[in-house]
């Protein structure tokens, strides 16, 4: 993956910033033909450009039929920040929802994924049910409007952005310019 990648090239400190991606999407989600038709755009086919791009970083990517609310997620990811081996939330969310189609709106299905990855489910719960990370997501959502962030992924780097599921060599050349220290 490219982060992982340019994790080991270059001396960064990497932080994820979550972004309000349709924050009105209902806890029951939505119907991805009907999210594309109000679009105008053929849901199948932003399927197959989306998968060309995920095949292309090396990830698995299924063909959803409804989109979800990631907020609570989001709120999860900044609890599991906090905690030793907590990182590999991020990667089981995204699994979750793009290669097991599941509503990560759903508190229950977030807890299933905390459990399966060896995480404190207790202390998600907890997370949840009191919204702790809430106000951490509200400056990220924040942070990325100062950015001036419209999609994701997005890449920052010293006062400058690279939007969308850019190549790699795109990525470091951002790095590079804003003076990364290459490793080794």
């Amino acid at each position: 993956m490219r982060i992982e990648k340019l994790r080991q090239a270059y001396d960064l400190r990497i932080a994820l910033v979550h972004f309000p991606l349709h924050p009105d999407t209902p806890a029951e989600g939505r119907s991805m033909a009907e999210f594309y038709a109000e679009r105008g755009l053929d849901p199948h086919q932003k399927y197959l450009e989306m998968k060309a791009r995920m095949d292309a970083e090396g990830l698995p990517y299924a063909e959803r039929t409804h989109t979800y609310n990631s907020r609570l997620a989001q709120e999860l990811g900044k609890w599991a920040d906090t905690v030793d081996g907590g990182e590999i939330l991020h990667d089981a969310f995204y699994r979750a929802y793009f290669v097991e189609r599941l509503n990560i709106g759903d508190p229950s299905v977030l807890l299933d994924v905390v459990g399966r990855v060896g995480l404190d489910v207790e202390a998600a719960r907890a997370v949840v049910e009191e919204r702790t990370f809430a106000a951490a997501v509200d400056d990220d959502w924040a942070r990325s409007r100062r950015y001036g962030i419209t999609g994701v992924p997005t890449f920052v780097a010293g006062g400058y952005g690279v939007v969308g599921a850019q190549p790699y060599e795109v990525i470091e050349q951002l790095v590079r310019e804003v003076g990364a220290a290459a490793r080794g």
